[in-house]
């Protein structure tokens, strides 16, 4: 079994064909997301995990802007930082290549991947997801990164990366 389709079996995403609907744009709405990747309507939090990953299943970005998209309306949302959060990870080893499955807070499954890399920001690392959609990583799971990574000297400065489905992520400096 090649690569691309170990990762394509493993990667579980639950999206509806938003792109093949063209809703007209109805306002804003009071759903928030806050930056631990929690949903709340009316500044009430939504307990009910289903009705979370339904309002995930149908949440996409345009440019700064996140919208909730049905084949009736398309509806703005609040999103404090970015809409999910890496909760959980495991590490794979296929054909001697290995692979960082990562879980988000909705129970989405990706491989760490040039599809789905990791990028720091302002010190923060987040995960791209389909969609444009990003997933910060959870300080434990980053910790737990930091205590398997590999270092190598770039530049004189010792550098902590992952590797992951034959790409390389750097995590940070040594300083």
């Amino acid at each position: 079994m090649s690569l691309n389709r170990l990762i394509a079996e493993l990667e579980k995403h639950q999206h509806a064909p938003t792109e093949q609907w063209n809703p007209p744009y109805c306002g804003e709405i009071p759903i928030r997301i806050d930056g631990e990747g929690r949903w709340y309507y009316q500044d009430s939090e939504i307990q009910r995990q289903a009705l979370v990953k339904l309002f995930a299943s149908v949440l996409v970005r345009e440019g700064d802007d996140y919208l909730l998209v049905t084949p009736a309306e398309k509806v703005k949302i609040t999103v404090d930082d970015v809409p999910f959060l890496v909760v959980d990870w495991v590490q794979r080893t296929e054909d001697g290549e290995s692979l960082l499955l990562l879980t988000t807070n909705i129970g989405d499954t990706l491989v760490l991947s040039s599809e789905h890399p990791l990028q720091i920001k302002e010190g923060v690392p987040y995960v791209m997801m389909p969609r444009e959609l990003e997933a910060k990583v959870h300080r434990n799971v980053f910790y737990q990164w930091v205590s398997i990574a590999q270092t190598r000297e770039v530049d004189g400065k010792e550098q902590w990366f992952l590797s992951s489905a034959g790409e390389t992520f750097v995590l940070g400096y040594v300083n």
